[in-house]
């Protein structure tokens, strides 16, 4: 499968269980990701980082990400689980 057949050039969104996820959602998080593992990066860029990996796993969650791939940082593996079981007692 193409990256075209899921979500075709001209349309930007999908919806996954009443939640709208914009194209490129996995890829700013991977982006993000990198970011906040720079040791070069400054606090504030890590913060920020952090901010919008955690807004975006409710996307990535819906895309099933967690299930098919893992996270070889441990501290950020950490942050997610952590958020991710946080969501789903408040769910």
């Amino acid at each position: 499968m193409k990256a075209e057949d899921i979500l075709p050039d001209h349309i930007n969104t999908t919806t996954i269980n009443g939640l709208t996820i914009r194209k490129g959602t996995v890829a700013a998080f991977v982006a993000n990701a990198k970011t906040y593992l720079n040791k070069d990066s400054t606090e504030d860029d890590k913060k920020r980082a952090e901010l919008l990996m955690l807004e975006a796993l409710p996307a990535l969650q819906a895309l099933s990400i967690f299930e098919v791939f893992t996270i070889a940082d441990q501290g950020l593996a950490k942050l997610v689980k952590t958020h991710l079981s946080a969501a789903a007692t408040v769910n």
